[in-house]
């Protein structure tokens, strides 16, 4: 279950159009509900970045930041950001290519009407939230 949402968190909810807001707001719900299942990711720090809602693992640093945003050109989109500099957008691509929209490196795009591919996003979420610990682990 997703926590209460900070004040500057929820303005920038509200701030998005109402179109894209139950999407924008099922995603945050997602990742609160993934990072809850993954050992070792701990609590989510929620913030603003970019003006935008940003999840970190500030306390284990298993994972890399994740945002949820829209941009005024395209109003009845919302996505997902991840790191560009990170292969994530590379490996969602190869693996969910046919039920997922992509925005360059570094982004998952939903439009408004879309039914959100839950399983397809939850795997996408939980990589973002152990990235770090996944590319330690490889290193060994």
């Amino acid at each position: 279950m997703a926590p209460d949402i900070e004040r500057s968190v929820c303005e920038a909810f509200d701030a998005a159009p109402a179109a894209v807001r139950p999407g924008m707001l099922a995603l945050r719900a997602l990742i609160f509900e993934t990072a809850a299942a993954i050992e070792g990711v701990g609590p989510l720090t929620e913030t603003l970045k970019w003006g935008e809602p940003a999840y970190l693992t500030e306390t284990s640093k298993s994972g890399t930041t994740i945002r949820i945003g829209w941009k005024k050109a395209a109003p009845s989109r919302y996505a997902l950001y991840f790191n560009c500099n990170t292969s994530l957008i590379e490996t969602f691509r190869a693996q969910f290519g046919d039920d997922l929209a992509f925005e360059g490196n570094r982004a998952v795009v939903f439009d408004k009407d879309d039914v959100l591919p839950t399983k397809a996003v939850t795997s996408c979420i939980a990589s973002a939230l152990t990235y770090h610990r996944d590319k330690k682990a490889a290193a060994r």
